[in-house]
């Protein structure tokens, strides 16, 4: 119901979203044996991380974006963190046993899945951590006395890169144990992907200004896939390859792997524009789909007029003011639109696989990415 008769008013939309969607991820958890937020803790009650959280504890009440990232490793209410391996056990539950797999034992199955699906899970996890972490290292450029000591913003920046690294390292080494090369060439290309992806957010979002143009639908989701969909979509393929599925079964968890990250993303970057949280400061990033697709149907004088508008006389962006322009035209609507378009795709994608608990999960997960 969230995609049809969805632009009523915008205030109308419940603010079960992320309350239905944690019940979601929980309920799906359960079908896969055990709770996803563990999958890192192997790696991160490792001795090696223990001494880097002992140099983290040096950066408690400065303002490194890192303390937070490691924060969301321990708790994290919306689970956002841990849904790329979720996903990637339930696809290997809901595939079942593949018949051209003679080598593979079914015995060897915990829930329904092989342990090098688990394995699989974990690395895919481990990536995106390192990821997020490196995500965090803060542009010292930038960095003014009033921001507060820079010599904690260095060491933050290493700390940063340093535990960013040795997440990614673990996840190579458990990914040549795996001892699958299309595997190993799906995942290494996941996290070249990733690196475009990211190299693309830096140098094409100034994000300061948001001077740069507004891109198409296309564009955007060409770009958004390989920041933020590609490693799914290459995992959920693995996980199908591991259990020697045809390739018709890996072409259909590499698309709803992909849609559905498409469609989280966009369900992300669109929740300042649907409900304003009361007492909660306002602020979103010019580099959200709606105000990207905003910037695009606007042309850039208009927007520029627009960023004008909302600067207050301290030159600050006076975010409720520009929440209102770009609520006031079709961005949020064409965003509202591509997020259901891709949890109805992702949907499709899993109907050829046989009706089970993993599947009706995995069904859930896509849906509750089009509610808002």
């Amino acid at each position: 119901g969230a995609c049809r008769g969805r632009l009523r008013t915008l205030s109308l939309f419940s603010s079960s979203g992320s309350s239905n969607w944690s019940k979601v991820v929980s309920d799906a958890e359960k079908i896969v044996g055990y709770p996803t937020s563990f999958m890192s803790l192997r790696c991160l009650l490792s001795d090696e991380l223990s001494n880097v959280a002992m140099h983290l504890r040096k950066l408690v009440g400065t303002q490194h974006p890192l303390l937070n990232t490691a924060r969301g490793f321990v708790y994290d209410s919306k689970n956002n963190l841990q849904m790329r391996g979720l996903v990637v056990l339930l696809l290997s539950k809901a595939a079942g046993p593949s018949h051209a797999a003679s080598d593979l034992l079914a015995q060897d199955m915990v829930s329904g899945i092989y342990p090098s699906q688990r394995n699989l899970a974990e690395i895919t996890e481990l990536i995106h951590t390192a990821f997020l972490v490196h995500r965090g290292i803060v542009n010292l450029k930038e960095w003014t006395d009033s921001d507060g000591p820079l010599k904690d913003m260095q060491f933050g920046n290493k700390m940063a890169v340093l535990s960013g690294d040795f997440l990614l390292a673990n996840a190579c080494t458990g990914l040549a144990q795996l001892n699958n090369t299309k595997v190993v060439e799906l995942i290494s290309s996941a996290i070249g992907d990733l690196v475009q992806g990211v190299y693309y957010e830096n140098s094409h979002n100034t994000e300061e200004n948001g001077l740069t143009d507004g891109i198409d639908v296309a564009a955007w989701e060409e770009q958004t896939f390989l920041s933020h969909g590609a490693l799914l979509a290459k995992s959920c393929q693995a996980a199908m390859e591991l259990a020697k599925h045809d390739k018709e079964s890996q072409r259909l968890a590499y698309k709803y792997g992909k849609h559905l990250s498409l469609g989280h993303k966009l369900n992300s970057d669109l929740q300042p524009f649907m409900k304003s949280r009361v007492g909660e400061p306002l602020s979103f990033s010019l580099s959200a789909a709606p105000v990207v697709f905003h910037r695009q149907i606007m042309g850039r004088e208009t927007w520029h007029h627009q960023l004008q508008q909302a600067k207050t006389l301290r030159n600050q962006l006076d975010y409720s003011k520009l929440l209102a322009a770009v609520k006031s035209e079709k961005g949020v609507s064409t965003a509202m639109d591509l997020c259901c378009y891709h949890g109805n795709k992702a949907l499709e994608a899993i109907q050829a696989f046989p009706s089970s608990e993993a599947r009706s999960a995995l069904e859930n997960i896509a849906s509750a990415v089009t509610k808002f």
